[in-house]
């Protein structure tokens, strides 16, 4: 954890280093006030380590780190305003604070600032650092528009919420690991590696995300717990409890999604899914993917340790908020 504390701090001091110009006021102001209302950092956190895998200095993977840091945070940016979502860890959204307009321009304004980043790298590394960072730039809009569509369908199957989120939330990870691969100018097989530890390390971050969301505890989680629920969002549990309902179950459910008192709703809910096993369930869909992950960082072959991703890993999928 004093590992993970100390990547922490030398982002976030990289990130109060950044100079956004004072005009106009209305396009950096959201900017300084959004990519300091912190975060896990985690992205960034997997490029540096991948890089010292291979004998990188943070400064010399801290560039392709923020590239990373800044396209989550556009991401962010875009995904509270299709969201509606008044707010980001606990504090008003770029789009509440200001107003929408505002919030679509000063995320792209950071989607070119990433940009930006990743040209500050040596030449010769940066057709390889752009090839990817397009495609994970591609796929992560095309999973946010499968999220939308979901919303409008009642069979989403679970393998396409586990794609979903894996485009959604997984290649960021895994584009984060590689990009250290790169800079580090490893083999091929490597890089291969280090992006699918990050693949499906995400999937699992994001299953115990749904999980959490519901099973977490309200003071750990730091929001009203059952959210998810509340909202008929579609996550993992609310499509295997559809997969796996009987008839009944599933008119009981059909039911609870106009249920108005929340307390009725989460319990009754809650009762259904523990009779259908669906937390367990989550769970080994969970641990499947983290052992993918482990599998697969096993075969790195790297000059020093790979102990501070190993301990990352850990820390992700036994956290509790």
């Amino acid at each position: 954890m004093n590992t993970l504390a100390s990547y922490t701090t030398l982002i976030e001091k990289e990130i109060e280093s950044f100079s956004f110009p004072q005009s106009p006021v209305n396009l950096y102001d959201p900017l300084r006030y959004f990519m300091t209302l912190g975060g896990k950092r985690m992205r960034p956190m997997l490029t540096l380590m991948s890089g010292k895998l291979f004998g990188k200095t943070s400064e010399e993977s801290m560039s392709a780190a923020m590239a990373v840091e800044l396209f989550h945070n556009f991401s962010l940016i875009h995904d509270d305003i299709m969201d509606e979502a008044p707010l980001r860890r606990a504090k008003a959204t770029v789009h509440e604070k200001w107003n929408t307009n505002i919030a679509i321009l000063s995320g792209d304004v950071l989607f070119v600032k990433a940009y930006e980043q990743i040209c500050k790298h040596p030449a010769h590394l940066i057709p390889s650092l752009l090839a990817l960072f397009n495609k994970t730039a591609i796929e992560v809009c095309e999973g946010q528009q499968m999220d939308m569509d979901f919303e409008t369908r009642n069979d989403v199957s679970a393998e396409e919420y586990i794609e979903m989120i894996r485009l959604k939330t997984s290649v960021l990870l895994g584009c984060a690991l590689e990009m250290g691969a790169i800079i580090g100018e490893t083999t091929a097989e490597n890089r291969q590696a280090l992006y699918a530890f990050g693949e499906h390390l995400g999937i699992a971050f994001q299953i115990q995300d749904d999980l959490l969301d519901l099973y977490g505890d309200p003071d750990k989680v730091g929001k009203q717990v059952g959210g998810d629920v509340l909202a008929n969002k579609k996550t993992l549990l609310s499509i295997l409890a559809k997969t796996y309902a009987s008839t009944e179950q599933l008119n009981a459910l059909d039911l609870l999604q106009s249920e108005v008192n929340a307390d009725k709703k989460l319990s009754e809910t809650k009762t259904i899914f523990e009779a259908l096993q669906i937390q367990q369930r989550c769970q080994e869909e969970m641990r499947k993917h983290y052992d993918f992950a482990m599998n697969a960082l096993a075969t790195v072959q790297a000059n020093n340790s790979i102990d501070e991703l190993s301990t990352l890993a850990n820390y992700l999928f036994h956290r509790e908020y």
